[in-house]
């Protein structure tokens, strides 16, 4: 759910930035676990992994895709207590890569003629958006898209982050049931950052609210919608909407956190959590492989018409960000060496991780960290794969 999820040392805000850009966090150093040759064009890549756990990230999974093939490989553990090396297969949470999804549903929506991007929130959800300023007469369904409603995002606030993102409140909390009108009253309990479409702020809030357009538009559930528009078409067997439940199906790791700022060394196993704490800005549980197929197939025009394609990547530029742009739904990044990549990082308690691919869908990597410290090393990781590997010439 990022506005990457955070704890404690950063703000909300810097978290967020940090993983979309692939960007920002530190624990103590584990070895790589012994990995298998890596093949010719990867090395550069699996430095960067290696990299990373020697610098205190627990480990990390990761697989990329190109015309030499299928690449997988890990680095550094999945379980602190027992040392089990990560798996090429584990499952994890992908925390705002789910907004990826929501914007998928709502533009095929559109293109069925269920409702349009320029219906307002009002519309769909009368009498919900009110309040502080607030007007959902005045934002429209690209606006929650796009990131450019001004609504206030919930895990901006203090309260919210004190109760179940940080230190005991996230321990104490970390099994409740959160209904997703509940982060909506968070959100509105404040001020507007700016009237609709005249900026662009990052908000956790408008995915909750897409998702609420989804069910009342289409008469189903987000997660029944996802998973017959998305899931099942493409055959992503490892991916799921959790629910309620706690647990992140197996194969998986554990999942880990700096909860307490004023205990920076200190590391919580954090991988139980109620799967409604997320929802629809960050709550599916997928893996490397299945990542990169779903924007793949996205990417290639398999699941949107041309019109909506383009609706999703028309970019707004990212404050402070000038290698980013944000669609609706997807991030535009531009690599140290010119690359133009699309995607979306994903952050949540105890885990972050990042999935980006060429326009033409034939160049990819997915990748997972089971920490969310030193996020910084995900766009290390990114560059060392696009930036270093030798391309195939013809």
């Amino acid at each position: 759910m990022t506005r990457l999820r955070k704890t404690g040392r950063l703000g909300v805000t810097a978290f967020a930035v940090a993983v979309l850009a692939a960007t920002a966090f530190a624990a103590p150093a584990q070895a790589s676990s012994g990995p298998a040759p890596t093949p010719p064009g990867h090395e550069a890549t699996r430095r960067a992994m290696d990299a990373d756990v020697e610098a205190g990230i627990p480990g990390i999974t990761a697989q990329a895709r190109d015309a030499d093939g299928v690449w997988k490989a890990t680095s550094g553990v999945g379980d602190l207590t027992t040392g089990t090396p990560r798996g090429t297969g584990d499952r994890f949470r992908v925390g705002s890569i789910t907004k990826t999804f929501v914007a998928t549903v709502l533009l095929q929506m559109e293109a069925e003629g269920t409702l349009r991007l320029e219906d307002t929130v009002e519309h769909h959800l009368p009498g919900l958006v009110r309040g502080n300023g607030n007007d959902g007469d005045k934002i429209t369904v690209r606006h929650l898209l796009g990131h450019t409603s001004g609504l206030f995002d919930y895990l901006a606030d203090e309260e919210y982050l004190d109760t179940y993102m940080r230190g005991r409140g996230y321990l104490q909390h970390r099994y409740d049931t959160l209904p997703p009108r509940k982060h909506v009253r968070v959100a509105l309990s404040h001020a507007p950052l700016f009237d609709p479409g005249a900026g662009f702020s990052y908000s956790n809030t408008n995915y909750i609210l897409a998702a609420l357009i989804i069910e009342r538009a289409g008469g189903r559930t987000y997660e029944t919608e996802v998973r017959d528009r998305i899931i099942k078409p493409l055959g992503l067997k490892a991916t799921s909407n959790p629910g309620d439940s706690i647990h992140i199906p197996r194969p998986s790791s554990r999942s880990y956190s700096k909860l307490f700022a004023s205990a920076p060394e200190r590391i919580d196993d954090v991988t139980e959590m109620n799967g409604s704490q997320g929802w629809a800005d960050g709550d599916i549980i997928s893996t490397t492989g299945d990542l990169n197929r779903f924007y793949n197939a996205l990417l290639r025009g398999e699941l949107l018409p041309p019109k909506q394609l383009q609706a999703m990547k028309t970019t707004v530029s990212m404050p402070e960000q000038p290698d980013l742009a944000y669609g609706l739904g997807l991030t535009r990044f531009r690599t140290g060496c010119g690359t133009t990549l699309w995607g979306h990082g994903g952050g949540m308690v105890g885990s972050t991780s990042l999935a980006v691919t060429t326009e033409d869908g034939r160049h990819q990597l997915a990748l997972n960290r089971n920490g969310d410290w030193n996020a910084a090393n995900l766009r290390d990781i990114m560059e060392a794969e696009f930036c270093s590997t030798p391309r195939p010439t013809s």
